[in-house]
């Protein structure tokens, strides 16, 4: 995995846990925690900081790899505005394989980026099928989330199938809303 995701982990832990709790995480991961960007690390070293966050906080896993996708998202929009130029988040969706992912992989050469086919049945909704040996698939759900909160939408997602459940493919029904405009 490339350093780039631990670094956005341990920006957005200390940012809103503080850098004490980020040394703690570290320390209870075995990690050292010195990443660059561009460098490769062993996927396991991301499941440790995230077993430790969850024990630390008593939180589901999932659950944190979803908060975790959420907060990178608003990091990542800064950091790369020529991916958000959309209407709204299916739009932004709809880039993943086709324009962002390749542009990830040359920005970071051996990126591993997953697999993602759609079906576009309606111009609300959106099925997704991810794709990746790594499984964070609650990664992609706090992306889409967090891609929410940035167009001012909405997401629901129903996630019927997944991998941690031996499918083959997790499947996120995705459907989208304008958030209500505040009075």
């Amino acid at each position: 995995m490339k350093g780039i995701v631990f670094n956005l982990l341990g920006d957005i832990v200390t940012e809103q846990y503080g850098a004490d709790t980020w040394d703690r995480l570290l320390d209870a991961a075995g990690a050292d925690g010195s990443y660059t960007s561009l460098g490769n690390y062993p996927d396991e070293e991301l499941g440790r900081l995230v077993a430790a966050a969850s024990a630390a906080l008593g939180e589901d896993p999932q659950n944190i790899v979803r908060w975790f996708g959420r907060s990178a998202l608003p990091i990542l929009a800064s950091k790369y505005p020529q991916f958000f130029r959309h209407q709204g988040t299916r739009a932004f969706v709809l880039t993943l394989n086709a324009i962002i992912h390749p542009e990830v992989r040359k920005l970071y050469p051996g990126a591993q980026a997953p697999d993602f086919e759609f079906q576009t049945s309606s111009p609300d909704a959106l099925v997704m099928l991810y794709r990746s040996e790594r499984r964070l698939c609650a990664f992609a759900e706090g992306l889409i989330e967090g891609a929410a909160t940035h167009f001012g939408e909405t997401v629901t997602i129903a996630h019927p199938s997944c991998m941690h459940r031996g499918d083959p493919h997790c499947r996120l029904e995705l459907a989208f809303r304008r958030a209500a405009a505040v009075a």
